[in-house]
């Protein structure tokens, strides 16, 4: 049962990574806290580790099946791609050697923060950013995230193994673009922060002493990233050829309702008894 419920997550993250950029990680992680609820405190270690494995996966499919001319805004971005990948290797670090609950709950706190700024600052649900500075907009221009922000960006993202879409997709929609170019766009920025994070989980020698029944290489979960790449990796090649138009105000109240129905999940998991 769980293997199936495992894959019907996976098309949610499949439709999620297209539609609103999120690799997999606010989906996943609180997934595989609840599947491997029998690791106990290490659950939340194994959790972010594997959702950078699927993230790698569904982002790398994502960019690939993306749109060219949306793409092009990323020239020039190499110094952010590289603080991005830096700051994903250093959270990673961190996250190994955090107790788990610490790193469960940041991830809790971060989603509640990031709801609030969303609702209460303005210009997420604005008229400028629904104008959008897509390609369509004219020239090709610049993605508008300072280089600076990679850093700090990649090490909250992969301490809590989240991917970084829950901070590139607002800072994106305040800069002017629309959701459909703030969702394309955060696919390779996370692509930056979880493949380091990935290469550092995968490395790691299996040190965590379970009595469950669970596939581990290093921290990750390979049988729960397996089943949830299986049922997302041919929602993301569908979704490709067949993208929904969504009114750009519908989509970004939607990005926020799922913020918060994640959160609702995390919480429940992180509550649940064993």
């Amino acid at each position: 049962m769980t293997v199936f419920l495992l894959i019907g997550i996976g098309v949610v993250t499949g439709v999620t990574t297209v539609l609103f950029g999120f690799g997999g990680g606010f989906v996943t992680v609180p997934v595989i806290v609840w599947a491997d609820a029998g690791l106990g405190s290490s659950a939340a270690h194994v959790a972010v580790a594997t959702s950078s494995v699927v993230m790698v996966v569904n982002a790398c499919t994502a960019t690939a099946a993306a749109d060219r001319r949306i793409l092009r805004q990323l020239r020039g971005s190499a110094p952010l791609f590289l603080l991005l990948a830096a700051g994903g290797a250093a959270g990673t670090v961190a996250a190994q050697r955090a107790p788990g609950p610490v790193t469960q709950w940041g991830f809790v706190a971060y989603l509640v923060i990031t709801i609030v700024d969303l609702v209460l600052r303005p210009g997420f649900f604005g008229s400028r950013a629904a104008a959008g500075s897509g390609p369509a907009a004219g020239g090709v221009p610049a993605v508008s995230i300072p280089a600076l922000l990679g850093a700090p960006i990649g090490a909250v993202a992969a301490f809590l193994g989240v991917g970084g879409s829950v901070m590139t997709v607002p800072l994106l929609r305040r800069s002017g673009r629309d959701m459909r170019t703030a969702a394309t766009l955060a696919n390779p920025l996370t692509l930056a922060i979880a493949a380091p994070a990935m290469a550092i989980s995968l490395a790691q020698g299996t040190r965590l002493d379970h009595g469950a029944a669970v596939f581990l290489v290093g921290p990750v979960d390979i049988g729960a990233a397996a089943a949830l790449l299986a049922g997302a990796l041919p929602v993301i090649v569908a979704l490709r050829r067949h993208r929904p138009r969504i009114p750009d105000r519908v989509y970004s109240r939607s990005y926020l309702i799922l913020l918060i129905l994640v959160t609702a999940a995390m919480v429940a998991a992180s509550c649940r008894p064993g």
